[in-house]
């Protein structure tokens, strides 16, 4: 049965060295689980603008579906710097079309239908799309999976946007630079990362918390479990949405009932792929695909 997930939050273009491409977490997330067979779409907001004509047409051509209202701020870009192993540093673009996504009739009846729904502190810098962020969590099912993908970047957090989203939230995914954030921000700087992580787990009462930590390797927590899975090594063209492809892998293994840690294995082996890959929104291979049944 095809179940709706939802990426919610930023769509913007990644300015790259090679030149622009789309993306945004949100967007990406969304394209990878459709990959694997879900009804998925983003949730966004593009300018009226020629950036927003391109966005609209880059997903219809990706046949990503997405729910885009037209806002009068420019569509969304950011500035991306490669350092020598691919890794990335953004520049931001602040008061665009992402910072103002309104809580429309089409985006709240998408909220009611929706099985599973990603989002993150970036796009909820604004008031604008942070209400309707809240209002979209606040109008999903009961059985709705809620994954509050941290990705922290530059200033654009505060610790009541991350407070209030972990109690949104069911599923927390967040790397060891965040977690060691969120350590000195939440004021237990002391604690070593496996119990920051069954704190968090408990605190909030989370179903699971996915930590990744690049290189060496990432860890699923959930009440009575936790899951290892070494990092890959492959050569890296940019690591530009691998976590993103990750938690879409994760996300479609675990609707499909997967146990979690052969979606840990599945979520790993994606995330390495798309490493392998110029941008964030590559076609996965279909032996990668072919495991979600």
């Amino acid at each position: 049965m095809k179940q709706v997930i939802v990426g919610l939050g930023e769509a913007l273009w990644d300015c790259l060295p090679e030149g622009k491409k789309l993306g945004g977490a949100p967007a990406n997330f969304a394209y990878h689980a459709g990959q694997f067979g879900h009804d998925s779409l983003a949730v966004s907001a593009v300018g009226n603008d020629n950036l927003g004509e391109e966005t609209l047409a880059e997903f219809n051509k990706k046949d990503v579906h997405y729910i885009m209202p037209k806002v009068d701020y420019p569509t969304g870009s950011v500035q991306v710097e490669l350092d020598d192993e691919g890794v990335p540093t953004y520049d931001i673009k602040e008061g665009v079309a992402w910072d103002n996504i309104p809580f429309t009739p089409e985006i709240e009846e998408m909220a009611k239908t929706c099985r599973c729904v990603c989002f993150g502190s970036l796009a909820q810098r604004s008031s604008v799309s942070r209400q309707t962020i809240q209002k979209f969590l606040d109008s999903t099912p009961m059985d709705c999976l809620k994954i509050f993908d941290i990705n922290l970047r530059q200033n654009f957090y505060t610790k009541e946007i991350i407070c209030n989203s972990l109690k949104h939230a069911n599923i927390l995914k967040i790397n060891d630079e965040e977690l060691v954030t969120i350590g000195r921000l939440f004021g237990y700087p002391g604690l070593d990362m496996e119990n920051k992580c069954w704190l968090l787990l408990g605190k909030y009462n989370l179903d699971m918390l996915v930590l990744t930590c690049g290189v060496n390797g990432s860890y699923v927590f959930a009440p009575n479990l936790q899951s290892f899975q070494e990092t890959p090594k492959v050569d890296v063209a940019d690591t530009v949405g691998a976590g993103d492809s990750f938690t879409g892998a994760f996300a479609s293994a675990i609707l499909a009932g997967m146990p979690i840690p052969e979606a840990h294995k599945l979520a790993v082996e994606v995330s390495a792929y798309v490493c392998t890959q110029n941008g964030a929104m590559p076609k996965l291979p279909q032996e990668l695909l072919d495991r979600i049944k």
